[in-house]
């Protein structure tokens, strides 16, 4: 059992994420709390840091074989960027893999990202229960339906 009280993704591995801040914005903080909080539940961190591309994240999170994508929007540019990603998903027919988008996400916007594939929106306040519940529960599913 991991720390947050779940089973891990396999009996041999641990559930494999993927964090990075795509684009311009380069306030990881937020970012880095996370990234801290899913190792110390268990899961294996992979962090990409700022200033990413699309292309180069999917790029890591199909190198690294990761369970979940996790990302991080303070700038604003969260609609554009979750759609780039989504896109390069289904085109390297990785659509199974789940995305997960975290910070300063207007309310209003959410419907929109979960109609493009978004699989979880955690804003300011998310519980450290919530978010690792999520990431978790998210990866045991991406892994299973391989």
């Amino acid at each position: 059992m991991s720390a947050a009280g779940t089973a891990p993704a396999t009996e041999d591995r641990a559930v494999r994420v993927l964090l990075s801040k795509v684009g311009l914005d380069g306030h990881d903080r937020g970012a880095k709390v996370v990234s801290a909080m899913l190792r110390d539940a268990g899961m294996e961190v992979i962090y990409l840091g700022i200033h990413k591309t699309a292309e180069a994240i999917v790029r890591a999170a199909l190198q690294e074989d990761v369970d979940v994508i996790g990302l991080s929007s303070l700038g604003g540019s969260h609609l554009a960027h979750g759609q780039q990603i989504i896109d390069l998903l289904r085109q390297s027919d990785c659509e199974h893999l789940p995305v997960v988008l975290g910070g300063t996400v207007p309310v209003e916007d959410i419907p929109r990202l979960e109609e493009i594939g978004i699989r979880a929106v955690l804003r300011p306040g998310s519980s450290r229960e919530e978010i690792v519940g999520i990431v978790e529960d998210l990866g045991r599913r991406a892994r299973a339906a391989i």
